[in-house]
């Protein structure tokens, strides 16, 4: 109905529907983003392969050309010549003796978002946790150059920014975008005033005296002492903007997302809360030791990300003519993967539609098949900040949990809505104070019980019509549990364009 836009459309309105129904027809799917082709990796083989090689799968296609405006050259956006010295400047901010250092900071904030709750009262989860975020990763970054009222600006900006690049990405049509939509200016002026605020942290430090975290790093760098700076005034800025804008939207999308699944999964919660007594008992405040012992709660993040990870679409560009899974891509070509695609693939994890953290207790059976899982990306271009990401998400379900029972409101359910990221934009939940249970009650094993309250897309009708000819092949999931990491099935062309229809997954 709308071939300009390809399959595009089709991926804004029933973006997971339209993804998980993608594999059925091969391991590499040749779909329409606008006018431009792309090629879609449905096997963990592949993506594996995609990643490894940066050198012929650089970063690129239509989610780098929305980003480099608003990141600039940055770590995230940068091609493979400039990313090691990228990474290498960067890199000491995200030390293991630096992380525990940040555990103080990750716990001031946690328990600062659980005393501004009451009991009984209706709390939007989703703007707290972005909240918790925006003042964790600001304090680590900028240290306290921002006060409360900017933190708070600083927030709705990179939200708004957040839902305006899904649209950028899966329409690739700049012409769109020009037009003085409500949206469109929304995300004009979030641009704008990010960068203002930025620039006005940047110059009041220059004016006062060093401190010790990135901010400070990034200038000692840009700074001229005789020989040849390392980074522009430029760079420094857009390094920021890119650190503040994936360390701060993410984790907060995954935090929305424990809390939305925990009231369907009672005993999954009564362990959390029962580990979170123990570790966190009388009131203590949590660091690098009391991190280590929350050995549960890491697991429901570990599951939480597996089934809503909020980077959930990533595209790359081809360096140069290349073949991949039984065909030959020219140069310039578009290749995307979806970690939320392989994370529900049941040749990988089985039941993928349970939320099962025990998945990611020590000593249980390899719960990753081919490398499936990959919330954070995998090769040299792997996320700087993971180990960073999962303590402050770790220690905020703690700290969380420890106080608060958390309620869906009656008759509404929070989906995730995918946009650059995925995760639940609206959760509102009630606040009920929690009776601790005592410390050093054992956990109970979880049972394999299937999500109540949430709808999977394993339970949607495919996107794509079911008269597409597709190459047969012996289902993955019947492969066993080390599937073989051959036979790699040959690309399917989806030309014929999905009708109109399905709910909508974005606020623009």
């Amino acid at each position: 109905m709308f071939p300009f836009v390809g399959h595009g459309l089709t991926l804004f309105r029933r973006p997971l529907g339209f993804l998980n129904s993608l594999s059925a027809h091969g391991d590499l799917v040749e779909i329409r983003l606008g006018p431009q082709r792309a090629w879609l990796a449905c096997h963990p083989e592949l993506v594996h392969r995609i990643l490894m090689d940066p050198r012929t799968f650089d970063k690129g296609g239509p989610q780098y050309d929305r980003l480099r405006p608003l990141m600039g050259n940055s770590l995230v956006t940068c091609g493979h010549e400039e990313h090691r010295g990228q990474r290498r400047l960067v890199q000491p901010l995200f030390q293991p003796s630096r992380i525990a250092d940040y555990t103080t900071v990750m716990g001031e904030e946690a328990e600062s978002v659980s005393r501004e709750w009451q009991p009984g009262e209706k709390a939007d989860v989703s703007a707290a946790m972005l909240a918790l975020t925006t003042r964790v990763t600001s304090r680590v970054l900028l240290s306290d150059s921002l006060d409360a009222a900017t933190s708070a600006e600083l927030r709705d900006c990179l939200a708004a920014l957040v839902r305006g690049l899904f649209l950028r990405t899966v329409v690739p049509l700049a012409p769109l975008f020009r037009i003085p939509t409500p949206a469109n200016r929304r995300y004009r002026r979030a641009f704008a005033r990010l960068h203002a605020i930025i620039d006005s942290a940047i110059d009041r430090r220059r004016q006062g005296p060093r401190r010790d975290d990135l901010l400070g790093s990034l200038l000692d760098a840009a700074r001229d002492d005789g020989g040849e700076a390392v980074l522009t005034d430029q760079d420094v800025h857009d390094q920021l903007i890119t650190l503040l804008l994936t360390g701060v939207e993410s984790t907060a999308m995954c935090l929305g997302s424990v809390f939305s699944l925990l009231p369907a999964h009672p005993e999954v919660e009564r362990r959390l809360h029962a580990e979170a007594d123990a570790v966190l008992a009388d009131g203590r405040r949590p660091g690098p030791e009391e991190l280590s012992r929350l050995v549960y709660t890491r697991s429901v993040v570990t599951e939480t990300l597996r089934v809503y990870p909020p980077g959930w679409l990533f595209t790359r560009t081809t360096t140069r003519e290349t073949e991949i899974g039984g065909f030959r891509l020219p140069r310039g070509a578009t290749v995307l993967y979806s970690p939320y695609l392989l994370h529900h693939d049941p040749a990988s994890f089985p039941h993928p539609d349970r939320f099962l953290p025990d998945r990611w207790l020590p000593g249980q059976a390899a719960a990753v098949r081919n490398g499936a899982l990959l919330p954070f990306a995998a090769g040299s271009r792997k996320c700087i900040g993971d180990t960073f990401a999962m303590a402050e998400a770790t220690l905020a379900v703690a700290v969380i949990a420890r106080r608060w029972r958390l309620r869906p409101l009656p008759g509404h359910v929070e989906q995730p809505r995918p946009a650059a990221t995925l995760g639940p934009r609206a959760l509102e939940m009630i606040c009920e104070p929690r009776a601790h249970t005592r410390q050093g009650e054992a956990p109970r094993q979880v049972p394999a019980a299937p999500s109540k309250g949430t709808s999977h897309p394993a339970q949607l009708s495919p996107a794509v019509p079911a008269d597409v000819t597709c190459t047969s092949r012996e289902d993955r999931s019947q492969s066993g549990p080390n599937p073989p990491t051959t036979g790699i099935r040959a690309t399917t062309r989806l030309w014929n364009f999905p009708r109109k229809g399905g709910e909508g997954a974005s606020d623009e």
